[in-house]
């Protein structure tokens, strides 16, 4: 019996750049995060979607030839990094998940804010997509 083939070339060309474009608004709703709504949570679960998008546009092997990754080390490298971050307080005799920010002035980017909540926040956002992903592709592995 012979093999049923689509051809998914709109499919494939529109997933290309709606995932750079996902991956872009992600990265700023990550980065707003700590003085605006959005943060690691939410730019985690939104890269994770671009990630998905690519599942449903090619099929799983061809993903993971695009992103060899192993998700699981992606969740604990997170978990480890947000651990870290807020048990850090403890160094300098402030309480548990205490976070702090200063100004300084960065060569091309002038006076800018940076906040010990970003790092927490990469955590969460590693976190986020590597359970995801783990999640999501272990179900399509079973099919």
């Amino acid at each position: 019996m012979k093999k049923h083939q689509t051809n998914d070339v709109i499919l494939q060309t529109v997933t290309k750049i709606a995932c750079f474009i996902i991956l872009l608004f992600s990265f700023h709703i990550f980065l707003a995060g700590h003085n605006n709504p959005g943060g690691g949570f939410i730019g985690g679960l939104m890269t994770a979607s671009s990630f998905v998008l690519l599942l449903l546009a090619y099929d799983l092997k061809t993903v993971q030839n695009i992103l060899p990754v192993n998700f699981i080390y992606v969740a604990g490298t997170g978990l480890l990094i947000s651990i870290c971050t807020s048990a850090g307080s403890f160094l300098f005799g402030a309480q548990f998940l205490t976070h702090t920010f200063g100004y300084f002035d960065l060569p091309l980017l002038g006076k800018t804010e940076l906040a010990t909540a970003v790092l927490f926040d990469i955590g969460v956002y590693l976190v986020v997509v590597g359970v995801t992903m783990t999640i999501i592709q272990t179900i399509g592995e079973r099919e």
